[in-house]
């Protein structure tokens, strides 16, 4: 690995850092919800100010769509920071480079503020380069040193993430290089067995990685909405349950590709199967030969996997020695069908060699559910990121840092 990483003989004293994170927290009606986000770039943002750094925050949150989306206002994450740190941590508007630094140039060691949403600029996100690099030039002359933290948006590039840090001296903050070591580790020489479950909602978001690991691994399990396109492909019925028709030939080739390889496919041998889309439906446990046979018929849908899928996963699970999880086995949102979510993550706190929590809503389901973090091997913060860094898709938030694969 040959990131560019932050060490103890590194000069910061009196510097201004521009510390790029992911704190896309999840809000309900301005309250965080889920605070691990920002938990997770705490060690880089206490280090950089122990080493006598002036430390400028910056992050977005959710889709903006303009400077005044103030429902996507950074503004709660500030309060919470502060609160994390013992410290004020100051809230800085305006979103391009002139407005901010007229506030921040008299920022003093060992402080630290959060701009606002670095995409209430639309360049941050642009699909022009020159766009984003106008942008990167307007913060560049006011920073010393830029340290990227914020794995969740390394696979794009945006201005802050690739075009800063390319004008400036940069850095991987200690959240990135923890998620590059161990994301590497699963793609090198893992422990066997070596087992990937998939869950969400398609087949089609899976797919690259599924081709990538193929190869390399033991066991694929696979539960959440996409198993009902592998279980259409196969012939069962599915009834109203989440459907991709235009992948189910794919997913016909994807499981005689996996036999090709050697690689044991589980796929759930029973559903929760309900009336309709609502965390009181009424529901049944049905097998998947019979998933129309219910009150509902044709019109139910599979919201979880059964209990006996969910204990042969978890059999599963805890006799591999490397494990990555990434979606949900159903829409553990509600709690009628969060059983099988909830089992699945208990199955990887047993595991006795590497447990990988991919991001995404595996870890906001490990979370919502009351597991305790450190029970894990290691909870990524970015779902997207993860995937793409398992097929092998460049990621232009680490190359800039110097990492090569």
């Amino acid at each position: 690995m040959s990131l560019r990483t932050l060490s103890s003989d590194l000069d910061c004293d009196g510097q201004v850092v521009f510390l790029r994170v992911d704190a896309n927290v999840p809000l309900d009606g301005g309250v965080i919800v889920d605070d691990g986000r920002i938990r997770a770039f705490l060690p880089t943002l206490t280090w950089l100010l122990d080493k006598n750094a002036a430390v400028v925050v910056g992050s977005h949150l959710g889709r903006p769509q303009g400077p005044n989306d103030s429902h996507l206002s950074l503004a709660p994450v500030a309060a919470r920071l502060s609160e994390l740190l013992g410290q004020q941590v100051t809230m800085v508007s305006g979103g391009d480079g002139k407005t901010v630094w007229s506030q921040v140039d008299e920022l003093l060691p060992r402080h630290v503020c959060m701009v606002e949403n670095l995409r209430f600029d639309p360049r941050e996100t642009s699909r022009e380069a020159s766009e984003r690099l106008e942008w990167a030039m307007e913060w560049a002359n006011h920073v010393d040193a830029t340290v990227v933290d914020g794995f969740g948006v390394v696979h794009r590039k945006q201005a802050s993430v690739y075009e800063l840090p390319s004008l400036t001296t940069s850095f991987a903050g200690f959240l990135v290089e923890k998620e590059v070591a161990v994301l590497q580790a699963l793609t090198t020489t893992p422990d066997r067995p070596y087992t990937v479950v998939l869950g969400g909602s398609k087949v089609s978001d899976k797919l690259g990685v599924i081709s990538a690991l193929l190869p390399s691994v033991d066991n694929i399990v696979v539960g959440g909405g996409m198993v009902f396109t592998l279980l259409k492909a196969q012939g069962f019925a599915v009834g109203k349950s989440l459907l991709e028709e235009d992948m189910i030939e794919t997913s016909r080739n994807f499981l005689a590709d996996a036999a090709e390889n050697n690689v044991r496919v589980y796929l759930p041998s029973d559903i929760v199967m309900a009336e309709s889309f609502s965390p009181d439906a009424s529901h049944e446990v049905l097998a998947i030969e019979a998933l129309e046979s219910g009150s509902a018929g044709s019109s139910a849908l599979g919201l979880d996997i059964g209990p006996q899928s969910a204990h042969a996963f978890a059999e599963v699970v805890r006799s591999s020695a490397t494990v990555f999880w990434n979606g949900p086995m159903g829409v553990f949102e509600f709690e009628a069908f969060a059983g099988g979510t909830k089992v699945l993550a208990q199955a990887l706190t047993e595991v006795s060699g590497l447990s990988v929590v991919g991001g995404g809503d595996s870890a906001a389901a490990v979370r919502a559910l009351g597991f305790d973090e450190s029970a894990f091997g290691h909870i990524s913060t970015g779902g997207g990121a993860s995937l793409e860094f398992l097929e092998g898709s460049a990621l232009p938030g680490l190359e800039i840092l110097g990492w090569q694969r």
